[in-house]
């Protein structure tokens, strides 16, 4: 019988986390932002719980389903037979995490689950757990998505972080397993099978060095572990565990087959790495330095040695003084990776981008982590020639002056009281695809969209800005003077390098929005509300995901339970998936186009969603509607059509403005009685008909539709929300 668990991981390594556990024999793996949901036997569970390097805690779900209330949620947990789990004497811990409209608080959401496990065992058997909080018997978890709640028993006890061998780590320790994922981001596990050296030349407590010597030697991270969360488990096999622990030490080398260096100008930080090192088990395998990055080389001539790994976290706000030893700490990394260095490959974490620009090379990668709250980027430089510029699809940054005329620095200036205060909303609605600029300065008249992968893109994050065509009046010169001073400084404000930045010029096309521009095939996975959504940034003008609609299509999936959904001109199927999502009975999703209905296709296989009940359809829309004759037959539609269309696949030209009554009128004819048909334009000076507001319930939901993002220009798009009388 399988189980089903999942593996939480610091934020930006989901991608990572899920080929691990797949390795390690996981079923059914699906990454999720901050974790893994998979499946497998016990043994399957304990194998991630001793080898993986990454996870910070396993969890083991005994059940889950949709609840609308407290009570149901109190009902879900008391039907659990908690007997099967723990000793009625026994201690117990409880924690509520994720969003619920019922449950807005996670200390009250705990207390419920409390009272429900406690309650159902003083029913059966007339005792009930103590409450611990520190190292309890079972811990129990509760976690709210979607108005799904799943409980699951902590497996791990304390987080998988703390491998048992550091006691001290400094002003601000590196967790270990955000340490292992980003060796495993930079290729160690290959470069040190190659027979490539390490070095952290700014090694503080030594946590790098240990993982990657841990690593070399194939040791199971979890060896060192005095306490695990399945020790008073009812559920736990002794015997299994100890086979599993036995064959982890017999497998592990007994001697360091790669050269594994550490050092820091920090006499403390070398004696309190070595301390930690002899705690690992690798004291005698590992060398430390007290000295300068300045004065170190590789051991071997790069003639000799195939590339080696240059890992480190410079010192920035806790761990350095003053803001100036952090930035020339960050220069003597540059000049590392531009000197003896340059042979092998190198990755940088940093907790401020403008010091990341400090480095002075261009990023091959470039990726966005997060040390426990702190925001972070990860920058991995590839071996050979360090580039300080590179081209962004096709446009050449000048030089280094152009970055500091006026011009460049006001657009700098602007693009950077965006990031803090929009910045702050996308975090707290934990948006990571948003408008971060959009013509705010008439003169720089761009929209600059970031994109956050997950999935495989996991922390990933790139910038597609759109030029809007400058009209005849403007010297050509002096725009795109004006689009290079924007690209000057877009790296180093936003810390995402050049190679990830996308430049496109918006005209009107003579073919509908979807015209192709590239062939690259190249997709990306993005989030939007909990969904994972295909984008591809290089071979059209719009990615696959249009970003004022955020709101329209979470409103889409609110309404759509139980409803019979039809999306017309789908475009990529977004709002299909949140519809889906949402627990829509069926949907029918009409588009002219093969390529977005595969796309379309592939979204809702994406999310677990493809389904007989969920339909493409390959059609001329306008016809296809037109055609109808069977009555109401969806109860919610969403009609978002291009503003103007004139493709030869279509019968005739479609112009929005002249059109949109006809077709509301046809959606209207094939809506339920009851039924809602959302209708959205981006015509910018869309009227809607007069005789439509006579015929019809309408409500204008413009405003309620508008992102936070896209406050400053409420004309991007018209919304309105149509009922029978």
């Amino acid at each position: 019988m399988n189980l089903r668990f999942v593996a939480t991981v610091p934020r930006g390594f989901s991608d990572l986390l899920a080929a691990e556990v797949t390795a390690l024999g996981g079923q059914n793996v699906r990454d999720q932002v901050g974790g893994v949901q998979f499946e497998g036997s016990l043994r399957t569970g304990y194998n991630v719980l001793l080898e993986s390097r990454m996870a910070s805690r396993v969890l083991l779900e005994v059940a889950s389903g949709p609840v609308a209330t407290t009570d149901e949620f109190y009902q879900l947990a008391r039907g659990v037979d908690w007997r099967e789990h723990m000793d009625p004497n026994g201690t117990l811990a409880c924690e509520f995490t994720g969003k619920h409209p019922a449950i807005t608080n996670t200390h009250f959401g705990a207390l419920k689950l409390k009272d429900a496990i406690c309650d159902q065992l003083r029913d059966t058997t007339k005792l009930r757990p103590s409450i611990e909080t520190q190292r309890p018997d079972v811990a129990v978890y509760a976690h709210a998505q979607r108005g799904v709640v799943s409980l699951s028993i902590d497996l791990a006890g304390d987080a998988l972080s703390r491998r048992g061998y550091r006691l001290a780590g400094g002003e601000a320790p590196l967790r270990e397993n955000l340490a292992a994922g980003i060796l495993v981001r930079a290729g160690w596990p290959a470069i040190a099978a190659a027979g490539g050296e390490f070095l952290d030349p700014m090694c503080g407590s030594g946590t790098f060095v240990i993982e990657a010597a841990w690593m070399a030697l194939d040791a199971a991270p979890g060896l060192q572990r005095d306490f695990w969360g399945f020790q008073g488990w009812r559920g736990h096999d002794a015997a299994l565990w100890e086979e599993l622990v036995s064959a982890a030490k017999a497998r592990m080398k007994q001697q360091l087959p790669v050269i594994i260096r550490g050092a820091d100008r920090n006499r403390a930080a070398i004696a309190t790495a070595q301390a930690n090192a002899r705690r690992a088990g690798v004291g005698r395998d590992l060398a430390f330095e007290h000295c300068d990055i300045a004065t170190l080389a590789p051991r071997k001539a790069a003639a000799d040695a195939p590339p080696g790994l240059l890992c480190v976290n410079p010192p920035y706000g806790l761990r350095i003084e003053g803001e100036e030893d952090a930035a020339a700490a960050h220069r003597a990394i540059g000049e590392a990776l531009r000197g003896p260095f340059a042979a092998w490959h190198g990755i940088v974490l940093t907790g401020e981008p403008k010091l990341g620009q400090l480095i002075g090379c261009e990023a091959s990668r470039v990726h966005t982590v997060w040390n426990g709250a702190l925001e972070c980027r990860l920058l991995r430089f590839a071996p050979g020639e360090r580039k300080v510029r590179r081209a962004a699809s096709g446009v050449v940054i000048n030089d280094t002056a152009l970055a500091q005329s006026a011009g460049a620095q006001m657009f700098a200036n602007r693009v950077r009281k965006n990031l803090q205060h929009l910045g702050k909303a996308a975090r707290r609605q934990q948006v990571g695809c948003w408008r971060l600029y959009d013509a705010d300065m008439p003169e720089y008249a761009l929209a600059v969209d970031l994109y956050t992968g997950v999935g495989p893109d996991e922390g990933r994050r790139w910038l597609y800005v759109q030029e809007y065509a400058p009209p005849a009046t403007v010297d050509p010169q002096a725009a795109q003077r004006r689009r290079e001073e924007a690209l000057s400084v877009l790296p180093e404000v936003t810390g995402i390098a050049l190679a990830d930045i996308r430049l496109r010029t918006r005209r009107r096309q003579s073919d509908g929005q979807y015209e192709k521009l590239n062939r690259r095939e190249e997709f990306h996975q993005v989030e939007e509300a909990g969904l994972k959504v295909r984008v591809n940034l290089d071979d059209y003008l719009d990615t696959g995901l249009f970003l004022d609609h955020r709101l329209t299509r979470q409103r889409i999936g609110a309404a759509a339970r139980g409803q019979r959904f039809l999306n017309l001109f789908c475009y990529t199927g977004v709002a299909t998936v949140h519809a889906a999502a949402g627990g829509a009975a069926s949907s029918l999703s009409v588009d002219m186009s093969r390529t977005y209905l595969d796309w379309a296709a592939a979204n809702l296989e994406l999310n677990g969603l493809a389904s007989p009940a969920h339909r493409l359809l390959q059609a001329d829309a306008v016809r296809w509607l037109t055609e109808q004759q069977d009555g109401p037959a969806f109860d919610l539609i969403f009609l978002d059509p291009p503003t103007f269309s004139n493709s030869a696949r279509m019968e005739g030209v479609l112009d929005t403005q002249r059109d949109h009554a006809g077709l509301i009128r046809h959606c209207m004819r094939v809506l339920s009685p009851e039924g809602t048909l959302i209708f959205s334009t981006n015509a910018q000076r869309f009227s809607l008909d007069t005789d439509i507001h006579s015929a019809f319930r309408v409500a204008d939901i413009s405003a309620a539709t508008l992102p936070f993002d896209f406050q400053g220009n409420p004309r991007i798009h018209r919304c309105f929300e149509l009922k029978h009388r």
